[in-house]
């Protein structure tokens, strides 16, 4: 297969007139313009429209009226198939605080569809669960009737029904101090989410990853730089980052991609089931939402209630709003959530790596998405 007449955008490369040639779920090779084109059985032609690595989304609740918790088979498919036409071609399946019933249903739903390769749209490495482990001063539209204190052992058990990626978790409610060590040493990713803790908390619990950065965590001040201080004075911190200029002001966002090494900022939706919907009244997690303007809040207090802009709207506010070179910004739809989660050759355009593309129009829109070499979108 062949997308051609394409202007490839990948970490540290930006090439006009080029040309992906791909064999099964590989890149096989990048061809320049001008270049003698090999035969192909299909050829897909760009129109000079950009061709980036899919965005990987390690932070999604739903989208289309379904949520990750509702768990089942219909859920699943139908938020990944929302995610493809945003250009996502592969996400992690985010929890919400709630029983440890509910999180064994909405981890098997993930785990049947990881199974059945023909239901497959966008890939499903593993899944994130935010909270239950969460510091009720800073609850946000998580529901605190089922808040409790990290537990490796709930963890394991869920992990033995799917894999489990992330876990996000107030540190200093692990009274012990060694669960990000316990679930480091199991190949999960440890993150601090809806958290009071100072800088001196989070750095001894060894912790390197901050979950929607800004969000419901202790704030900048100049006698305690609390958690968000941490983020923008570490280097060496992953910070998420939903762009939608609502969880993250114009202005915060301009300072994110100013202050952190590029490396170390990783995009996300944090979309929820309200994401694609007209604006109305609804239920997250059992607590009442209004969306308004495409903004969706908690009706008992008007917190934010996670995120509706699609993942190209996040990408093309960003580059709006920084004019950072876009070889330099795919870095962190991607290629970072890659390294990060040990996704071997996943979040570059390059030979050898798998073809996951999405193909954008001048407006940032997902025109064609590919996954594993095959058209989805």
């Amino acid at each position: 297969m062949l997308i051609k007449n394409c202007r490839i955008i990948s970490p540290d490369r930006d090439e006009d007139g080029a040309s992906i040639e791909i064999d099964g779920a590989f890149i096989k090779r990048i061809y320049p313009r001008g270049a003698s084109l090999p035969e192909s059985e299909k050829v897909y032609d760009a129109g000079g429209r950009m061709a980036m690595p899919g965005f990987i989304d390690v932070h999604t609740h739903g989208a289309m009226g379904f949520d990750v918790m509702d768990g089942t088979d219909e859920a699943i498919e139908a938020i990944a198939a929302a995610k493809l036409k945003e250009g996502v071609t592969a996400f992690c399946p985010t929890t919400l605080t709630a029983s440890e019933a509910c999180l064994e249903k909405a981890c098997a739903a993930v785990a049947r569809y990881q199974a059945d390769a023909e239901r497959q749209t966008a890939k499903i490495p593993g899944v994130h669960l935010e909270g239950p482990f969460i510091n009720p001063q800073f609850i946000g539209a998580q529901n605190p009737e089922f808040v409790r204190k990290p537990d490796i052992d709930e963890v394991m058990k869920l992990d033995r029904i799917v894999d489990v990626m992330i876990v996000s978790y107030a540190v200093e409610k692990d009274g012990k101090g060694d669960f990000a060590a316990r679930l480091a040493a199991n190949g999960i990713v440890s993150s601090c989410a809806h958290s009071a803790a100072t800088r001196e908390q989070f750095t001894r619990a060894g912790i390197k990853r901050l979950t929607h950065f800004c969000n419901q965590m202790s704030p900048l001040h100049h006698r305690n730089i609390g958690l968000l201080g941490t983020g923008l004075m570490d280097d060496e911190v992953m910070v998420e980052a939903i762009c939608d200029k609502v969880h993250l002001g114009a202005d915060m966002i301009r300072l994110v991609f100013k202050i952190k090494p590029i490396e170390k900022i990783a995009v996300i939706t944090d979309s929820v089931l309200t994401s694609g919907l007209p604006d109305g009244d609804y239920l997250i997690g059992g607590l009442e939402v209004a969306l308004k303007d495409s903004v969706s809040r908690l009706k008992s207090n008007a917190a934010l209630a996670g995120g509706t802009t699609p993942y190209w709207q996040a990408l093309k506010n960003i580059y709006e709003l920084t004019g950072l070179p876009l070889r330099e910004l795919v870095k962190t739809t991607g290629y970072n959530q890659a390294q990060e989660l040990g996704l071997e050759k996943t979040g570059k355009i390059e030979a050898g790596y798998y073809a996951d593309i999405t193909v954008l129009d001048a407006n940032f829109k997902p025109a064609m998405t590919f996954v594993n070499g095959k058209q989805k979108l």
